[in-house]
């Protein structure tokens, strides 16, 4: 063999190993975004039907107190916690239902507070029926005491120990602050958007008995964030908005790891579904993903609340 033919047989043998290469590359980033894709659709599962299940739970009495009016004899509260209420673009506070805490600048998320009352298997037997639980999966021990007792499920985004933007909640075993320490859920969520249809409500407005365009039907006529459920200066009038709560629309923005997939470019999100959910007032309804490779998928859905949340 002469030293032309060794060359041209190198040259060869190299362009083969090139094209293998660059082959399996090519490959291994497909499966890599196939696998992300998978692994999105699955978190995106696994979030719908936890919500679904605790927000369906929402507002749900003991059948002594729903059964019974609210008089000054019974009332452990004058003026009771909703069942459902939440916080615009926030972090959950582990040490009060009252408040969120800030978010730190440029991070996105709302929220949500979803409360029920468990019940006792038989009366008189001081066991709860275990037939509901709380968003890590836990079934309350005992059946609520007092009228205005509940089991409490709090959702909102923060980052991991890895970094990564992570749902999460709160819950404790008696359903009250000081809640245990926050337990992850999904990772991967990097914005996490909640609004309420509402039943007869005006945007931070005090229900008034008198207008008769405010009577509930049952039926959500209009969409509000938390900030408009809020009537300035009257915690009242807000809770009594918060009552008025009938479905709530999730929308979530949840995202792959580095890497994932070919394309760097970046997109603009209305996580609600479009921007007619979005609004300037509203942090994170129009989300701008930033050009890093990764895969996001948005989620959307809305759950009808199956029981009634006043008092």
């Amino acid at each position: 063999m002469t030293l032309v033919e060794l060359m041209v047989a190198m040259m060869v043998g190299l362009l083969i190993v090139l094209a293998a290469t660059s082959a399996l590359l090519a490959a291994r980033r497909g499966f890599t975004t196939v696998d992300s894709a998978s692994q999105l659709r699955d978190n995106a599962r696994f979030a719908i039907s936890l919500i679904q299940r605790l927000a369906v739970q929402a507002g749900y009495r003991d059948v002594s107190n729903a059964a019974t009016k609210r008089t000054a004899t019974v009332a452990s509260s004058a003026n009771p916690l909703p069942y459902v209420f939440g916080f615009d673009n926030a972090l959950a506070n582990r040490d009060s239902l009252d408040n969120g805490k800030a978010r730190p600048k440029g991070s996105f998320g709302d929220v949500l507070v979803l409360r029920y009352q468990p019940t006792e298997t038989v009366p008189g037997s001081g066991e709860a029926d275990a037939g509901m639980i709380d968003c890590a999966g836990q079934p309350p021990d005992k059946p609520a005491s007092n009228r205005d007792d509940a089991q409490t499920s709090v959702f909102f985004v923060d980052k991991s120990n890895d970094g990564e933007p992570t749902l999460k909640c709160y819950r404790s075993d008696t359903g009250s602050p000081s809640f245990d320490s926050a337990v992850p859920l999904i990772r991967g969520v990097e914005n996490f958007q909640v609004l309420y249809g509402v039943d007869g409500v005006k945007a931070n407005t005090a229900i008034d008995p008198t207008d008769t365009t405010l009577t509930p039907d049952t039926v959500p006529d209009s969409y509000l964030s938390a900030s408009q459920l809020t009537v300035a200066g009257d915690t009242a009038a807000t809770r009594a908005n918060w009552r008025r709560v009938r479905s709530v629309r999730i929308g979530l923005v949840l995202r792959s790891d580095a890497a994932s997939t070919q394309k760097y470019e970046a997109r603009t999100i209305f996580p609600l579904g479009g921007a007619s959910f979005a609004s300037a007032d509203d942090f994170g309804s129009q989300y701008e993903a930033p050009a890093d490779g990764r895969l996001r998928q948005v989620v959307t859905f809305t759950v009808h609340l199956r029981n009634d949340q006043g008092e």
